[in-house]
Protein backbone atom coordinates (compact mmCIF):
# COMPACT_ATOMS: atom_id res chain seq x y z
CA UNK A 1 0.00 0.00 0.00
CA UNK A 2 1.26 3.50 -0.82
CA UNK A 3 2.66 5.19 2.30
CA UNK A 4 0.51 8.31 1.98
CA UNK A 5 -2.65 6.20 1.89
CA UNK A 6 -1.81 3.97 4.84
CA UNK A 7 -4.32 4.16 7.64
CA UNK A 8 -2.89 5.88 10.68
CA UNK A 9 -3.48 4.88 14.27
CA UNK A 10 -3.77 8.31 15.87
CA UNK A 11 -5.35 9.29 19.13
CA UNK A 12 -8.06 11.95 18.72
CA UNK A 13 -6.34 14.03 21.38
CA UNK A 14 -2.97 14.08 19.61
CA UNK A 15 -1.49 17.50 18.84
CA UNK A 16 -1.52 16.85 15.08
CA UNK A 17 -5.27 16.11 15.11
CA UNK A 18 -6.04 19.10 17.30
CA UNK A 19 -3.91 21.38 15.11
CA UNK A 20 -5.62 20.17 11.95
CA UNK A 21 -9.07 20.71 13.47
CA UNK A 22 -7.98 24.14 14.71
CA UNK A 23 -6.86 25.13 11.21
CA UNK A 24 -10.20 24.05 9.74
CA UNK A 25 -12.12 25.89 12.46
CA UNK A 26 -10.10 29.06 11.80
CA UNK A 27 -10.78 28.87 8.07
CA UNK A 28 -14.51 28.38 8.72
CA UNK A 29 -14.53 31.34 11.12
CA UNK A 30 -12.69 33.50 8.55
CA UNK A 31 -15.31 32.71 5.88
CA UNK A 32 -18.10 33.64 8.31
CA UNK A 33 -16.29 36.91 9.14
CA UNK A 34 -15.85 37.68 5.44
CA UNK A 35 -19.56 37.11 4.87
CA UNK A 36 -20.39 39.51 7.68
CA UNK A 37 -17.93 42.09 6.31
CA UNK A 38 -19.62 41.87 2.89
CA UNK A 39 -22.90 42.91 4.43
CA UNK A 40 -21.32 45.77 6.37
CA UNK A 41 -19.44 47.13 3.35
CA UNK A 42 -22.49 46.80 1.13
CA UNK A 43 -24.68 48.80 3.50
CA UNK A 44 -21.96 51.45 3.79
CA UNK A 45 -21.53 51.81 0.02
CA UNK A 46 -25.26 51.76 -0.76
CA UNK A 47 -25.91 54.38 1.92
CA UNK A 48 -23.12 56.59 0.60
CA UNK A 49 -24.40 56.33 -2.98
CA UNK A 50 -27.97 57.13 -1.96
CA UNK A 51 -26.89 60.11 0.15
CA UNK A 52 -24.81 61.53 -2.70
CA UNK A 53 -27.64 60.95 -5.20
CA UNK A 54 -30.14 62.67 -2.89
CA UNK A 55 -27.75 65.55 -2.25
CA UNK A 56 -27.21 66.14 -5.97
CA UNK A 57 -30.92 65.77 -6.78
CA UNK A 58 -30.35 63.11 -9.44
CA UNK A 59 -32.89 60.35 -8.65
CA UNK A 60 -32.10 58.34 -11.79
CA UNK A 61 -28.60 57.72 -10.46
CA UNK A 62 -30.04 55.82 -7.47
CA UNK A 63 -29.79 52.67 -9.60
CA UNK A 64 -26.02 52.87 -9.19
CA UNK A 65 -26.61 51.58 -5.65
CA UNK A 66 -27.77 48.27 -7.15
CA UNK A 67 -24.25 47.54 -8.43
CA UNK A 68 -22.61 47.03 -5.01
CA UNK A 69 -25.73 45.17 -3.87
CA UNK A 70 -25.43 42.62 -6.66
CA UNK A 71 -21.64 42.32 -6.40
CA UNK A 72 -21.61 41.89 -2.64
CA UNK A 73 -24.50 39.39 -2.83
CA UNK A 74 -22.41 37.26 -5.20
CA UNK A 75 -19.31 37.60 -3.01
CA UNK A 76 -21.30 36.81 0.14
CA UNK A 77 -22.76 33.69 -1.52
CA UNK A 78 -19.23 32.63 -2.47
CA UNK A 79 -17.99 32.99 1.11
CA UNK A 80 -21.04 31.12 2.39
CA UNK A 81 -20.36 28.30 -0.10
CA UNK A 82 -16.71 28.13 0.95
CA UNK A 83 -17.75 28.04 4.59
CA UNK A 84 -20.07 25.12 3.87
CA UNK A 85 -17.36 23.32 1.86
CA UNK A 86 -14.87 23.65 4.71
CA UNK A 87 -17.52 22.46 7.19
CA UNK A 88 -17.93 19.43 4.91
CA UNK A 89 -14.16 18.91 5.06
CA UNK A 90 -14.22 19.22 8.85
CA UNK A 91 -17.09 16.73 9.17
CA UNK A 92 -15.37 14.33 6.76
CA UNK A 93 -12.18 14.49 8.82
CA UNK A 94 -14.08 13.84 12.07
CA UNK A 95 -15.92 10.95 10.44
CA UNK A 96 -12.64 9.39 9.28
CA UNK A 97 -11.18 9.91 12.75
CA UNK A 98 -14.09 8.04 14.36
CA UNK A 99 -13.91 5.25 11.77
CA UNK A 100 -10.13 5.08 12.32
CA UNK A 101 -9.58 5.46 8.58
CA UNK A 102 -7.40 8.60 8.56
CA UNK A 103 -4.49 8.63 6.17
CA UNK A 104 -1.39 10.77 6.30
CA UNK A 105 -2.76 12.73 3.35
CA UNK A 106 -5.83 13.69 5.43
CA UNK A 107 -3.59 15.39 8.01
CA UNK A 108 -1.86 17.57 5.42
CA UNK A 109 -4.86 18.45 3.32
CA UNK A 110 -7.14 21.38 4.11
CA UNK A 111 -9.29 21.41 0.99
CA UNK A 112 -12.94 22.41 0.69
CA UNK A 113 -15.18 19.41 -0.01
CA UNK A 114 -18.17 19.54 -2.30
CA UNK A 115 -19.34 20.86 -5.63
CA UNK A 116 -18.68 24.60 -5.40
CA UNK A 117 -21.18 25.48 -8.15
CA UNK A 118 -23.96 23.64 -6.34
CA UNK A 119 -22.90 25.09 -2.97
CA UNK A 120 -22.91 28.64 -4.39
CA UNK A 121 -26.37 28.13 -5.87
CA UNK A 122 -27.59 26.84 -2.50
CA UNK A 123 -25.97 29.84 -0.80
CA UNK A 124 -27.81 32.30 -3.03
CA UNK A 125 -31.05 30.58 -1.99
CA UNK A 126 -30.09 31.00 1.67
CA UNK A 127 -32.14 33.56 3.59
CA UNK A 128 -28.95 35.15 4.87
CA UNK A 129 -28.14 36.13 1.27
CA UNK A 130 -31.42 36.71 -0.57
CA UNK A 131 -33.18 38.03 2.53
CA UNK A 132 -30.52 40.63 3.24
CA UNK A 133 -29.66 41.73 -0.29
CA UNK A 134 -33.27 41.46 -1.50
CA UNK A 135 -34.34 43.75 1.34
CA UNK A 136 -31.56 46.14 0.45
CA UNK A 137 -32.66 46.16 -3.21
CA UNK A 138 -36.25 46.91 -2.14
CA UNK A 139 -34.94 49.71 0.06
CA UNK A 140 -33.05 51.18 -2.92
CA UNK A 141 -36.19 51.06 -5.07
CA UNK A 142 -38.35 52.63 -2.37
CA UNK A 143 -35.74 55.31 -1.74
CA UNK A 144 -35.48 56.08 -5.45
CA UNK A 145 -39.25 56.52 -5.92
CA UNK A 146 -40.35 57.86 -2.54
CA UNK A 147 -37.53 59.72 -0.86
CA UNK A 148 -35.51 61.03 -3.82
CA UNK A 149 -38.18 61.38 -6.45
Amino acid sequence: MDKQFEKLEIDGESPSIQTHLGILQNVIQRMASNSSACKAWCVTLVSAVLVIVADKGKPDYAWIAMLPTILFAALDAYYLALEKAFRNSYNDFISKLHRRSLTENDLYSVDPKGNMSRLQFESVKSFSVWGFYGSLAVLIIVTKYVAIG
